[in-house]
């Protein structure tokens, strides 16, 4: 899912800070890039529901195929289909690998998937869209682990502001984590209204 689009021009359009870079350009230019980017906006009720769906999207690097198919499942989960959808979208590798310190970014983090330098339960895994189950455990396999990225995120040089979310348990010196439990979607770091993404898509 690779754009070529700025991540800080992208940051601005959607409103939330995609890597630890965009957060400085925020507090800089705090409005859309562009000519009009300070102009009054009319934003209508697809708009707005448009917007919170991109917005959950680029926090997660996925294309539409990928969130269209995460909504189906949430749709058939018990609960509210937006937290249930949120909870679909954090089980997936990538996701988790960036939560745990490992990555310092989720653009970072897919790429440590792809190119083969995770493993779960033992077994490589380099498909960022796999969905972590409570118990796996998922560490840097032992050919990786010299790798400078690695050696930065050991001396926790990616480790998450504020805690790590308690549904993970992290031990960087090891560079490995395990899923304890299905994550709570008040603890899921992601700026959201997921329920105007649930209107979007029941329209």
């Amino acid at each position: 899912m690779n754009q070529s689009r700025p991540k800080v021009k992208k940051s601005r359009a959607l409103g939330i800070a995609l890597t630890p870079k965009a957060v400085k350009y925020f507090e800089q230019r705090p409005y859309p890039p562009g000519e009009h980017g300070r102009g009054r906006k009319q934003n209508s009720d697809y708009k707005v529901r448009l917007l919170e769906k991109q917005r959950l999207r680029a926090q997660y690097d996925i294309s539409e195929r990928q969130m269209a198919r995460a909504y189906d499942r949430a749709r058939k989960a018990e609960g509210k289909t937006g937290e249930a959808l949120v909870i679909e979208l954090e089980r997936r590798l990538d996701a988790l690998v960036l939560r745990s310190g490992i990555a310092r970014t989720i653009y970072q983090a897919r790429q440590m998937v792809v190119h083969g330098h995770i493993e779960v339960n033992g077994r490589k895994v380099d498909k960022p869209s796999f969905r972590v189950r409570p118990e796996d455990v998922v560490s840097v396999r032992e050919r990786s682990r010299a790798k400078h990225p690695f050696q930065v995120a050991r001396e926790g040089g990616y480790a998450p502001d504020g805690e790590t979310p308690r549904y993970l348990q992290v031990n960087l010196q090891a560079l490995a984590f395990r899923l304890d439990r299905e994550p709570n979607r008040k603890e899921i770091p992601v700026v959201c209204d997921e329920q105007l993404v649930v209107e979007y898509y029941a329209r």
